[in-house]
């Protein structure tokens, strides 16, 4: 017996949203693979469509600008980072080491990929210059959330506080690590500063 209308319609539906939905993931993919290569400036809808299998003109149909695509963009590249961050923070240890084991990997990521820092510093200022922050701050807030849930695990006055001022540090720390670098001893000690935990003074 046929399918009625009344059956067939929502399959239809279901199956167009589906391909639309994976449409736009590989207009996505294609654009985290611009950025990571040419960065912002570069991610144009031509070479997005070039690094899809899509045309240009299906790059306009399903979404908006270019503005869009790259927030979602990177939006990908900062949850694929988290992914893996909160990968480390989930291996056995104790509250501390599990802490700087995430900040090493935070750190290690932009070591071995130097052009993800140029990316990141490079979005933030033409989201800035476009007055269009507020994905640029939910990347953010994400990254500062999984320090704020490490930092509840440890006797800190204020986690969200210290998770904030942490933040903070690793994004100057990033732009520092490129410039004159710093041992990881020297920004352990660092950390632990930042953290309250300060050595007794000797003259103490």
């Amino acid at each position: 017996m046929a399918a009625s209308p009344a059956h067939s319609q929502p399959s239809r539906a279901g199956h167009t949203a589906d391909n639309r939905r994976a449409k736009r993931d590989q207009i996505i993919e294609a654009a985290r693979d611009v950025l990571a290569r040419d960065g912002v400036a570069a991610c144009t809808a031509r070479a997005v469509a070039d690094a899809s299998p899509l045309t240009k003109s299906a790059i306009h149909y399903y979404f908006r600008d270019v503005d869009e695509i790259i927030d979602q963009a990177m939006a990908a590249h900062v949850n694929a980072m988290l992914t893996s961050l909160r990968d480390v923070a989930g291996q056995p240890a104790g509250p501390h080491d599990r802490l700087w084991a995430v900040i090493s990997a935070y750190l290690a990521t932009f070591a071995d990929k130097p052009h993800a820092a140029f990316l990141w510093f490079e979005y933030w200022v033409t989201a800035s210059r476009r007055h269009s922050l507020d994905r640029a701050s939910q990347m953010l807030a994400d990254v500062e959330a999984l320090f704020r849930g490490l930092l509840e695990d440890m006797p800190v006055d204020n986690p969200g506080q210290t998770a904030h001022l942490l933040l903070s540090w690793l994004l100057g720390t990033i732009v520092q690590q490129h410039t004159r670098p710093t041992s990881a001893a020297a920004l352990h000690g660092e950390l632990t500063r930042i953290l309250g935990n300060r050595p007794a003074s000797p003259h103490t």
